[in-house]
């Protein structure tokens, strides 16, 4: 608490500072800030039941079409081994990259351009690259998963590892050996999966609109308030 001498008589009123440490605004329910706070979280929850609401379309669409889900996105595979490979032959030729390493990028970069090109003949091409691709990954990942979980002794949930790692390994190699049914039903498993997550956002979207209170700004909240205010100093 101050004093302040600019009374008329001259004498030292009391004036009440703002709570809080020196130069710290305050962070009330009326303050700018809490306002901002309070915009933010109306934001949050219509971003999830959004979300939500197009995951639960695109599952619909890949469950009632799955032959031209697999083609668009057969497309957007080719795109993105055409784009890649392109990168990697530009990059084949920086002067940051090891002379023995500008031979492997720029074959890596050819095939990627390569089979890029090949998905654009005609979707049968882009979809069996692709469950190709997706089972060879899952090989490698499964076989690197299982092979670490046996060698490390102290891994947590060591058991788990070694099944999940063998799981992925016979479902790179279904996907390998069947390339287009294993493609089709992970189509149908993924159309599933997007119906399932969508309900799931639009779920905790509710659960936050409702922990904010029905998400309708409070009154005080619509402006921007200055938190300090001249107040008249009391008249003798």
């Amino acid at each position: 608490m101050t004093y302040s001498s600019d009374s008329p008589h001259g004498s030292e009123q009391p004036r009440e500072e703002p709570s809080g440490r020196p130069g710290e605004r305050p962070f009330g329910e009326g303050s700018p800030y809490a306002a901002l706070q309070n915009v933010m979280s109306n934001a949050a929850w219509q971003v999830l039941v959004t979300a939500g609401l197009v995951a639960i379309a695109l599952g619909i669409m890949v469950l009632a079409w799955p032959a031209a889900s697999l083609t668009v996105v057969g497309a957007l595979f080719g795109a993105y081994l055409l784009i890649s490979g392109i990168f990697q032959l530009a990059g084949a030729f920086g002067a940051h990259i090891p002379r023995h390493l500008r031979v492997l990028s720029f074959i890596t970069g050819a095939l990627s351009v390569l089979l890029g090109l090949l998905c654009f003949r005609g979707p049968a091409q882009s979809i069996l690259l692709l469950a190709l691709w997706i089972g060879f990954a899952w090989l490698i990942r499964g076989v690197m998963q299982t092979a670490t979980a046996i060698s490390g002794e102290g891994i947590p949930a060591r058991g788990w590892q070694v099944f999940l790692g063998l799981l992925t390994i016979v479902a790179g190699i279904i996907l390998i050996v069947a390339p287009f049914g294993s493609i089709t039903a992970l189509t149908v498993v993924a159309g599933i999966w997007l119906i399932a997550l969508g309900i799931i956002e639009i779920m905790h979207g509710i659960q936050l609109r409702m922990h904010l209170g029905g998400g309708a700004p409070r009154a005080e909240h619509r402006g921007l308030h200055f938190p300090f205010r001249s107040q008249p100093h009391p008249q003798a």
